[in-house]
């Protein structure tokens, strides 16, 4: 973690690259861009999510059907 003295220096560094009228403008633009960023990453979390349940509740129904089919031709052999 860098300490007072590292953070004056690199704020007169930036200072001095960007001018005192466009860093307020910088900074503001890389808040909303970790903002949308953080939307995006949200967005695709929930579609995972979604996707996850999705195939576990079919994979439950898939697995229902097969121990019908299975039952049913386990029947159909003990009667012949």
């Amino acid at each position: 973690m860098p300490g007072t003295t590292e953070m004056m220096v690199i704020l007169l560094i930036a200072v001095l690259l960007f001018g005192a009228n466009k860093i307020p403008k910088l900074a503001r633009s890389t808040g909303e861009a970790m903002g949308e960023f953080q939307k995006g990453r949200e967005e695709v979390e929930q579609e995972l999510e979604e996707m996850r349940e999705g195939g576990t509740a079919e994979g439950a129904d898939a697995s229902t059907v097969d121990s019908t089919e299975s039952t049913e031709t386990a029947t159909e052999t003990e009667s012949n």
